[in-house]
C-alpha cells in the first residue's frame, strides 16, 4: 500500500488508526463486560464457587469487604458462601453495564428467601430484593478488585430487623 506524505493522505491514515484503535479498545470492554457478566452466571447464579478459582486472582482486593472476610480469593469465596448459606435461591440480575478501561460498572438487583443464617440472623424466611452496583477491576483476564454498594438497609428492613420508616 503505498501512503503519500501529503498533510490530506497523513490525516487520512491517523484518522483510520485512530478508528481502528478505538475499535480494539470496543472489544475489550466489551469483553470485560461479558467476563464479569459470566461471573454472575457462573460463580454466584449457579453456586460454583470452584469456578472462581479460573477466574479470580489469588490477590484479589475487596475495597469494601463484607463482614469477616479476609484478603485475597479466599476472602470472596468466603463472602459469597456467606451469601449462598443466608440465601440458598438468589438470583442477580444484570440491569446495566458500563465499561471503561479496566473497570466494569455493574448496576444490579438480586432477590431471594432467606433460609439460612446470615450475618449472624436466624433465617425469616423473608423474600427479598436488593438493589446495588458494583466496580469491578480485570487485570491480566483475572477479576482483580471489587467495591460493592448495595442497598443494606432495605435488606435488613426486608427482613425485619430494623423497622421502616412511618409513612408521612
Amino acid at each position: 500500500m503505498y501512503i503519500s506524505r501529503s498533510n490530506e493522505s497523513y490525516r487520512w491514515v491517523t484518522a483510520t488508526n485512530t478508528l481502528f484503535a478505538q475499535n480494539l479498545k470496543m472489544m475489550t470492554l466489551v469483553e470485560n463486560k461479558k467476563f464479569m457478566t459470566h461471573f454472575i452466571e457462573e460463580v454466584i447464579n449457579n453456586k460454583n464457587l470452584n469456578a472462581a478459582d479460573e477466574l479470580v486472582a489469588e490477590n484479589f482486593i475487596e475495597e469494601l469487604p463484607f463482614p469477616g472476610q479476609g484478603p485475597g480469593k479466599d476472602g470472596l469465596k468466603y463472602a459469597l458462601q456467606s451469601m449462598f448459606t443466608g440465601f440458598p435461591d438468589m438470583k442477580w440480575t444484570v440491569e446495566e453495564q458500563i465499561a471503561e478501561g479496566e473497570k466494569v460498572v455493574t448496576r444490579f438487583s438480586w432477590t431471594g428467601t432467606h433460609q439460612g443464617e446470615f450475618m449472624g440472623i436466624a433465617p425469616t424466611n423473608n423474600s427479598v430484593r436488593i438493589w446495588g452496583v458494583v466496580i469491578d477491576v480485570i487485570k491480566n483476564g483475572l477479576f482483580a478488585e471489587s467495591r460493592i454498594i448495595m442497598d443494606n438497609v432495605s435488606l435488613l428492613q426486608q427482613l425485619g430487623v430494623m423497622p421502616t420508616p412511618p409513612d408521612i
